[in-house]
This record gives C-alpha cells, structure tokens and sequence, in this order.
C-alpha cells in the first residue's frame, strides 16, 4: 500500500503494527482460524501498545490519534488475521465509539479506561433474527420501571457475545415511533437476565467469535442509558461512518494478504519450463489486483482524512467501504485461481483468505445499502 502523503509518524506507526502482526498474529492465524477461538488476551496486549484507543481522547485513558491512524491500523491487523481484526473493530469503533459519541462525562471516566486497556471487552448487540438492514424491525424492548430499565428480547449474530464483558445493546423504547423510537444501553454481561448462548458455526472469520444473546426480565439501572432516550440511536448512526472507513482498511488489508500469496506461489509454481509468472494472463492479473486495491486504499485514507478533518464523508465512507470489500471478494476469488489445487487445501492460507473476506460485503451496510448512500448524495 502505498505510503504517500502518511505522515512520518503515520508510516512508523503502520510499520510497528505490521511487525506485531507478522511476530504474534500471523503464525497463528491459521490454528485460531480452525479452533474457532479468539484469543482474548490480545485485548489487553493491544491495550498496552495504545491500540484501543487510537479514537478515543487523550482525557479518557486513549490517544486520539483518528482515523487515518485507525484505518492503518485495521489494514495491518486484516492482513495478519481478518478475524482478530474483526473482533478488535468490534470493540474499538461499535462498542467503544458508543461510549466516546454518546456517553455523558460520568460514564465516560467510568468505562473507558476500562475499554482502552483492555481490561473490560464489549460487543455490538443491534442485529436481531428479523432485523438486519431494516432498523426499524427491532424488537427488543427496554421499558422504563422507576429507576431501572426491564429489557427483554434476542440479539443474533453479535461479534465478540461468547467472552464481552459487556454489551451496547440497541432496544425500542416507543415503538410507535420506529427507528426514532429506539434507545442504546451499557449493559454488564454477568447482569441477572442476560443469556449468552453457544458459539455460532460460521463460513469464515473462524477467528472471532459471535453468538446470539437473550434478555429475559434483564434488569438495568437509567444510569446505563446512552445519550436520550429515542434519540441515542440516530445519533449513533451519525457517527458509525468510522465502522465504513474500517471495512474499507479490512478489504484493503485481507485483499494485500491474498494477493502476496498468491504472487509468491506464482513466482515458485514451475509449469512448461518456467514460474507462471511467464504467463501473461498471471501477469495481468497481478497487476490488476496491485491496481484495484491501491484504488481501494486511496478512497480509504480520503474518507478517513475527510473524517479526522471533521469534514462531510458519509458519501466518500460508502464509496470507500463499497469498492473496497467488493474488490477484496475479487482478488481473493482470483488469489484462489492462481494457486489452484494448493490454494484449495485447508492448509493454505489463500482458501481462508476466500472464506474470510464475503462478509466484508454484507456487515455494516451491504454493498447495495452503500450504493443507495451514495446515491441519495448524487442531488438527482
């Protein structure tokens, strides 16, 4: 990827993420892939290195380094292992970004300390059996009851669920009012009436975990309520575009990953007297992929220099996030061609790669949900 216009801090930082990753990630991506576990002691080795709380402000524990930074970040990780990475993003730009946009001063001190060193992992719980892309068909309740909320309803597909100490979780408090109705909680995932259940099977990112998650009479203080009622959630849609900029840094990252490999089995495969690097169709293809995922990363750090310049980016987030997964998709499926029969065995890291990287595509927005972003931002 291209270093242009990085900051010399910028390019530092990017290359002490990368030789972590190649030193602690990298070798062990493929045994966490099959065992189907994170490792949660990352968390607080990612603590201690100041990663998780590149976005957070200096005055809550954090370095306020923004997105650029973040976005360098992700890249790196994806490489190394997109499913560490998802769990990482999880609790750094969902559950902790939550926190930072609509906690108040007290929660603020209280939880994110807790959340930058690693000692406390959270988790995005929004996503519902019948609520994906269509906000309003949540159904998780949380009613009022004197000083407390009573929450009650599942949360499906939710990253990080089996080891998060806690959740932000998304319920409907005024129904009548559909996506405005609906509020954000802080809920401890050890709170009486709370239910975890198994892992979930999953095609890919075998690495992070995700489960579904009851709420049976759960029982929370008011104190836990994010920002006002009804309106906590708008507003954390507002500020979830970083969730935008980090799939696009994610595809960036596992697409780079997928086309080293496969440029490095094509320089040793020997066919008709030498590397298939002598076919033209390989050559082309090679370049095709630098190509496209230098495009992606460009449109990546845009977004992300127009977000850390507190300047409109939710057309230029969709458009990195939507170029970015879709041309990570391809140069898996094209890194996988390349290598044929060894690239389709489960001891290469090429068919993990092709496993991995569909999901890009449909978490935070699907490719068709991007494209509609950016064309409401068209004026036609």
């Amino acid at each position: 990827m291209s270093n242009a216009l990085l900051s010399i801090e910028q390019v530092q930082f990017a290359e002490s993420v990368r030789s972590f990753v190649e030193a602690e990630i990298t070798p062990n991506a493929m045994s966490w892939d099959l065992q189907e576990s994170y490792p949660k002691e990352l968390f607080q080795k990612f603590g201690e290195l100041g990663w998780l709380g590149v976005t957070v402000p200096e005055a809550y524990g954090g370095t306020g380094g923004g997105s650029v930074l973040y976005a360098l970040l992700c890249a790196e990780l994806a490489r190394g292992s997109a499913g560490i990475a998802l769990g990482f993003y999880v609790h750094t730009a969902l559950a902790g970004a939550a926190l930072v946009h609509l906690g108040d001063e007290a929660q603020r001190k209280r939880w994110l300390p807790k959340i930058v060193t690693g000692v406390k992992v959270g988790c995005w719980a929004y996503a519902e059996p019948n609520a994906g892309a269509d906000v309003s068909s949540v159904k998780t309740r949380a009613v009022p009851d004197g000083d407390d909320y009573v929450i009650n309803g599942t949360k499906m597909y939710i990253t990080n669920a089996p080891f998060a100490d806690f959740m932000i979780v998304v319920a409907m408090t005024n129904p009548e009012l559909g996506l405005k109705g609906m509020s954000v909680f802080i809920v401890d995932s050890d709170t009486p009436g709370v239910r975890v259940n198994k892992p979930l099977k999953k095609l890919g990112m075998g690495a992070s975990e995700m489960a579904e998650i009851v709420f049976e009479d759960c029982r929370i203080p008011a104190e836990n309520r994010l920002g006002p009622e009804e309106t906590g959630f708008i507003r954390a849609l507002k500020v979830l575009t970083l969730g935008r900029i980090a799939s696009a840094a994610f595809g960036v990252g596992l697409g780079r990953a997928a086309m080293q490999e496969s440029q490095s089995y094509c320089q040793r495969r020997i066919q008709f007297g030498g590397p298939l690097t002598t076919n033209q169709f390989v050559r082309f293809t090679l370049a095709d992929m630098a190509t496209r995922l230098e495009a992606a990363w460009q449109l990546c750090l845009h977004s992300a220099r127009l977000a850390d310049a507190d300047l409109p980016h939710d057309q230029e987030a969709s458009m990195a996030k939507l170029f970015a997964t879709e041309t990570c998709t391809w140069a898996c499926e094209r890194a996988l061609h390349l290598c044929g029969a060894e690239g389709y065995m489960k001891e290469s890291p090429v068919q993990r790669f092709y496993r991995d990287c569909k999901v890009l595509e449909i978490g935070e927005g699907t490719s068709e949900i991007q494209r509609e972003t950016i064309f409401r931002q068209l004026g036609v």
